[in-house]
């Protein structure tokens, strides 16, 4: 069959072609590039409508050129300067979220790098139901929308933008308890973009060690409570006040490090180091502290990462203990390891501590302060849901974790071991995404110490990301 106008044929297709092909840039320059281009291709069709033929010959009487193709070629001749006036205006929010990590944040923290200037907001949820079971003790069953998080981002251009997360706890502020709700900053930082190998952040920042310091969004960690190792030996949140350089030394290996301000030793307790954290909120800075991270993702064995993470600095703060000063030298190390393959994840990570002058501490805080504490665990989940039905987009992993930790691996020189603090836990569950955002989680968890009975538990919740 022959084509009764081969001009209006070729112009259709080459808008059509432009209009799929067109995307919104991702930086300035991008976006001008893009707006000149399109201008000119407007122009140039225009020009071509304007001395197409009228007719055409292909038999002795003439055909008239169709008007539904030439009222065809104007609607989509506008739609494509309707777009690039939407790229003059400078839309910066995408029509559709792609979720995925950057820079060592979660998939929902990490949007704000895909726009190409201004605004961008995302967020997270979690709430569960937790039932103890055997001898309760002083524990009782409850229910709690753990939290609600905004990240609200603004990048200013293609080399400086602010990143933030607001945390809403307990759905209440709890007139300043922690255990009953608070508003706290997770993170707020800004980002200075200079090289792929070297850029700087400075603000309130996460530490980079571990999993879920940096990557806690609910969709992302198998149980509906954080692995107790990355809540104790390692005490996420952890977040401090700092400065420090992030890149990537080749595209398979990246890294992340901070100058932030030192532990404060006189919250070190026998369960841990947590409550030495400074949170930004008027932090002790006589001491500082160094972390430092690398992570390794060979393209030999794709979805395999390996890394480590470093922490070293002073935690005395220039404070007295029971009359006497101490620097406290306090070490934290970490390695990681997590590998995704065909529905299997698998992750597990070890860390150990040392705290100096433990006891100095442990005198003048009347209890056993470890000098010497360590924690690993190692999970196992697999997505079931393709072996029933292939090619869904659904998620329906069982699991299990094994942790087990202590706090005082070591205890200083005339301090007796407290034996309720090494334990072990054993938890399996299941976990559900009907859409990637949105996850739903069931738990049971065994807990055991060498000394003392713990309760058990079993856990139901929900969890999203947008």
């Amino acid at each position: 069959m022959k084509l009764k106008n081969p001009i209006l044929f070729s112009t259709l297709f080459a808008i059509s072609t432009s209009a799929i092909a067109l995307e919104k840039p991702k930086t300035m320059e991008d976006m001008w590039k893009i707006i000149e281009a399109q201008q000119q291709q407007i122009d140039a069709m225009k020009a071509k409508l304007a001395t197409a033929p009228a007719a055409t010959t292909t038999s002795a009487a003439p055909v008239v050129a169709n008007p539904a193709a030439v009222k065809t070629l104007e609607r989509k001749t506008d739609v494509l300067s309707q777009e690039v006036e939407k790229l003059r205006t400078n839309l910066t929010i995408p029509d559709e979220a792609k979720y995925k990590s950057a820079y060592g944040l979660g998939p929902a923290a990490s949007k704000v790098y895909q726009v190409g200037k201004g605004l961008s907001i995302g967020g997270y949820g979690e709430g569960s139901y937790q039932a103890v079971t055997g001898d309760k003790g002083d524990k009782k069953d409850t229910i709690d929308l753990k939290r609600i998080v905004l990240y609200a981002g603004y990048k200013f251009s293609d080399r400086i933008l602010f990143n933030s997360e607001l945390e809403f706890e307990h759905a209440t502020t709890g007139e300043g308890s922690e255990e009953k709700g608070e508003v706290s900053v997770e993170f707020a930082a800004l980002d200075f973009f200079i090289d792929p190998i070297a850029n700087v952040r400075a603000g309130l920042v996460l530490m980079p060690m571990g999993f879920i310091n940096q990557i806690h969004e609910p969709p992302f960690y198998f149980g509906n409570n954080r692995p107790m190792v990355e809540q104790v030996i390692i005490p996420s949140t952890w977040r401090e006040m700092g400065v420090g350089l992030f890149g990537q030394i080749t595209p398979s290996l990246t890294y992340t490090t901070y100058l932030v301000n030192g532990l404060n030793a006189s919250g070190f307790a026998s369960s841990g180091i947590s409550e030495g954290r400074g949170g930004g909120s008027q932090a002790k800075a006589e001491d500082f502290g160094y972390v430092a991270r690398m992570d390794y993702t060979p393209k030999q064995l794709p979805g395999v990462t390996l890394g480590g993470s470093a922490y070293v600095g002073n935690s005395g703060q220039n404070t007295d203990f029971g009359g006497r000063k101490a620097n406290v030298f306090t070490q934290l190390y970490e390695g990681h390891v997590q590998v995704k393959y065909h529905g299997w994840e698998f992750r597990t990570l070890g860390s150990w501590g040392h705290i100096g002058d433990a006891d100095i501490l442990s005198a003048a805080a009347g209890q056993t302060i470890g000098s010497e504490n360590y924690g690993w665990y190692s999970e196992v989940g697999y997505d079931v849901l393709p072996l029933l039905i292939p090619d869904t987009l659904q998620y329906l992993a069982p699991f299990f974790r094994y942790e087990q930790m202590d706090t005082i691996a070591s205890a200083p020189t005339g301090f007796a071991d407290d034996l309720s603090q090494d334990r072990k836990i054993y938890q399996f569950g299941l976990q559900y995404k009907p859409i990637p955002n949105v996850v739903i989680k069931a738990d049971y968890r065994n807990f055991t110490a060498k000394k003392g009975d713990l309760p058990d538990d079993f856990n139901l919740g929900f969890g999203f990301i947008f």
